[in-house]
Parts: structure tokens; sequence; C-alpha cells
């Protein structure tokens, strides 16, 4: 299997394993995942999602020998596009245990991750233009919104590379730990999360991934519906009733 699932608590780990090939996206890695999120899309078992790469590298994006094939087109999904997850509306935090070079697609994937923690040897970049493509699966997107324009523009029209530290100190990822760490320090952060509200979770989420994106005016608007949907819930209830009782929720999900 290139995309392999474990099951840590109510965290699901995803994994690419293809170290042969720099965990490369193929048609297969891409299915893959689209499949795996569909599962856990529907999955109430599980409250976050891992994102990783087996071997020494994240990934290095796309494959290119796929490419040189003129199967460019099999590294996207209906639902996913690039590699299964670029562009898919998933509403579950995906947190990216970067292990290793993030490259091209690689740092695409880690860009549409909404937490990232990264080994001190890792390196973020989008090194398209040195093979004659164009980064088209969110990077050129994401990346301006997210660093100084002019830094997004030499990564973007150099190929050059940033370390895991300055990616740190730019606001591009959570933590940087040693490399055997990387992924007890995901964890940990999943786990984090998975120990608060569902509903609450996914709207306070889905609320950060929007604002961005909105006018002030639009922003408040979306905050009140996505705030009323959390207060009508039973777990708004039972988080307040625990606090008074001073004993851990038992969140419903309801």
């Amino acid at each position: 299997m290139v995309v392999e699932r474990e099951r840590r608590g109510r965290v699901e780990i995803l994994a690419i394993a293809r170290p042969e090939a720099r965990n490369a996206v193929n048609g297969e890695v891409a299915q893959g995942i689209e499949a795996a999120l569909d599962d856990l899309e529907a999955d109430d078992e599980v409250l976050a999602v891992v994102v990783t790469g087996r071997g020494p590298t994240f990934s290095a994006g796309a494959d290119l020998k796929a490419i040189a094939a003129g199967r460019a087109l099999d590294l996207m999904t209906k639902r996913g596009g690039f590699g299964g997850i670029a562009q898919r509306d998933f509403p579950k935090p995906l947190i990216a245990a970067v292990n290793g070079p993030a490259l091209a697609g690689g740092f695409e994937i880690v860009l549409r991750c909404d937490l990232v923690v990264a080994a001190d040897d890792a390196v973020f970049g989008l090194p398209e233009v040195k093979r004659g493509l164009f980064a088209a699966a969110g990077g050129l997107l994401r990346l301006p919104k997210r660093v100084p324009l002019a830094l997004a523009t030499e990564l973007a029209i150099t190929g050059d590379t940033i370390d895991a530290h300055r990616a740190h100190a730019l606001g591009l990822v959570n933590r940087v730990v040693q490399r055997e760490q990387v992924m007890d320090e995901e964890l940990a952060l999943a786990g984090r999360i998975a120990e608060n509200a569902p509903i609450a979770v996914r709207n306070s989420l889905r609320m950060v991934r929007e604002a961005i994106d909105l006018t002030e005016a639009d922003a408040w608007r979306r905050s009140g519906e996505l705030a009323g949907e959390v207060a009508s819930t039973k777990d708004a209830i039972e988080g307040a009733t625990a606090f008074a009782e001073k004993r851990p929720p038992e969140w419903t999900g309801a």
C-alpha cells in the first residue's frame, strides 16, 4: 500500500509510503489519500488527521516520471485535486508531520494542512520553475497569504528553499523538534485537539479558514452563524456543566 493508515485513539495517521521515490505523489497515492479522507470525514470517532511520509522525506511532490509519461491528470482526484488533498474541503483538523524535505507538491500539501510539526532538518520550497513547471496545487495561492509577499515571490520564482527554523519564525510551522520526536509531538498536539468538543472544534476551524478571505462585516456575520450552531449543541451545555461540577466533560458531538 502506498498510503498507510494507523489509528491512535481518536487520531488517524495517513502516511505516504513510497520512500524509494521520496514519497512522490502518483495516481495511486492520490486515490489512496482521497479514499482515506472520504472514510475519515464520515467517521465520528476520528477528530484529527495527521499526514506524514515514510522514510527521511515528507514528499518531493509530483511524480515527475508520471508527468513525463503524460499521466499528470492521474495525480488529481475529483474532490481533493492534487494528491487527493490540496483542494479538499475537509471539516476536521489536518496536521502535517514533516519528517524531512517537503518540496513542490509536498510543500503544497503542507500548506493545505492546518497545523505543522517539522523536523529540525526539514526544508520547504516550490522548485517547480527549476523543472519548467508551475506550482498549481495551491502553493502560489496560499503562500502569499502566509508570509510576506517579497518572500513568497522569491520562493516562487527562484525555486529556493527555506529551513524549518525560518519557516517557524515566519509562522508556517507550529513546532520544530528533532526528527525522532516529530510524531510524538504531532500526536500530542492532535491529542489536545481531540480532547475538545467536536462541533466547537469544527466550527472554530471553519471560521479561522474562512476569515482571511472575508470582509470584516461578512466575517462577523459568519461568526454569528457558526457560534449559533455551537451554542445550540448539547456539548455546549455539557461543557458549562462539567466546569461547574469540576469534572472532565463527556462530549457527545451533538
